[in-house]
């Protein structure tokens, strides 16, 4: 069911998740924690979001649902529902006996599978739960709060979930179940876990790197840049450690081989501005690239490769220009590094913020990007791109475009 080892070959099946009500749990006491600068307007950033994915079957894509897909896996079997429901609870903090056993309660009687993985999604607030006499409750119960502080909340909401690109990775027709910086997106990826291990059509899928592994490792750092190579951003989310464990994992993968040969790890800035490489750099045609241009002068590129002997690795520093190693990398003799927001700093900062470096191909030279960014739009349309615009007034504000936005199961070969 999964395929993908480019960014610009034509998109053929693509996961979203439409933001919901997890956005509504969002408030000034728990923005930081759970990594967003503002709150969106849920009903707004819906109707972008439908519009995103409308835009996307109209250019003949089938869309998959995160939580779909989850559902499916928990149906799999009649012993999965209050096993996921043990797993979430265990690892949402929670330390009180009384509200332990008031939240399980609260997730058991729920019904229907789908509505069971929207709430878990959405979060728990303390006025949901009958917590029974004060004389009977522990401090724990009394006081205990979401990981993030809200007092109102005793499981956070999982609202940075619709940048699908983070929690797994597909590589090849195997995938990555990555171990996330934050901890609070850390639960994000036991939907993730349970997706691989019991939805019937994915469950065989190879897995690279596992979810409880040491380093943090985001989707958003990673690029497939052809059947055998891959680019992988060292950053504030993805550790260098990452990526050497990544490295001997599908070097010396054991029973199953993986197809990559060598790993190209691009050390970008430690800010929040620039988080993942794919806010900083992106595929838009098979030989053109939209880079932000702040980083051109400071990134450092490394070489990864298998060492002479079994699960040791070779890592040479390039010194070559990054136009070079991309080309290599694709297999173009030339790529054009297009800059977002052109020669205009304030323009190329304004618009990075606000995603214009990244992108969505559906196809060679046929890219998704949010209409906010005029400036680098119109760049694009000057170097012959099409565009598919996105409305982004309220998505923008959780700092993620089109390719955080979506994770492709399965492009064409180029």
């Amino acid at each position: 069911m999964l395929n993908v080892h480019n960014e610009v070959g034509r998109l053929r099946t693509v996961m979203l998740h439409r933001p919901g009500g997890e956005l509504l749990n969002l408030s000034p006491q728990n923005l930081e924690p759970l990594l967003f600068d503002d709150i969106p307007f849920l009903e707004v950033a819906q109707a972008e979001h439908d519009a995103f994915a409308k835009m996307l079957a109209d250019e003949g894509v089938e869309v998959l649902y995160v939580e779909d897909l989850v559902a499916t896996a928990l149906d799999a079997s009649p012993l999965l529902r209050s096993q996921f429901i043990m797993d979430y609870v265990r690892e949402s903090g929670l330390a009180g006996a009384k509200v332990i056993k008031a939240v399980t309660e609260r997730l058991m009687a729920i019904e229907r599978t789908r509505a069971l993985v929207d709430k878990v999604i959405c979060g728990i607030r303390r006025d949901e739960l009958d917590l029974g006499e004060r004389g009977t409750l522990e401090l724990a119960d009394l006081v205990g709060t979401a990981q993030s502080g809200n007092p109102d909340l005793v499981i956070d909401p999982l609202p940075n979930l619709y940048f699908t690109r983070d929690t797994f990775t597909v590589v090849g027709e195997g995938v990555n179940i990555n171990s996330m910086f934050s901890e609070n997106r850390r639960r994000e990826t036991l939907l993730s876990q349970y997706i691989f291990t019991y939805h019937p059509e994915l469950r065989a899928t190879p897995v690279w790197y596992r979810r409880r592994s040491p380093y943090s490792l985001e989707g958003g750092d990673f690029l497939n840049l052809s059947e055998r190579k891959v680019a992988v951003g060292i950053s504030q989310r993805t550790q260098s450690a990452a990526i050497d464990l990544l490295a001997k994992n599908v070097f010396w993968s054991g029973d199953v081989e993986c197809p990559i040969e060598e790993i190209i790890a691009v050390l970008i800035p430690d800010t929040r501005a620039m988080m993942h490489l794919d806010t900083v750099l992106t595929q838009v045609d098979v030989d053109a690239f939209l880079i932000h241009p702040g980083i051109l002068n400071t990134l450092e590129c490394f070489r990864v490769t298998r060492g002479a002997h079994s699960g040791e690795l070779h890592v040479e520093l390039l010194d070559e220009p990054l136009e070079s190693i991309l080309g290599q990398a694709v297999g173009c003799d030339h790529v054009r590094l297009i800059q977002c927001g052109g020669n205009d700093p304030i323009a190329a900062a304004r618009e990075q913020w606000n995603d214009g470096s990244n992108t969505l191909a559906v196809s060679p030279g046929r890219v998704f990007v949010y209409q906010r960014n005029s400036v680098t739009n119109d760049i694009l349309y000057r170097e012959g791109l099409e565009l598919l615009e996105i409305p982004s007034a309220e998505l923008s504000r959780g700092r993620g475009g089109p390719h955080c936005m979506s994770m492709p199961f399965v492009r064409d070969e180029l």
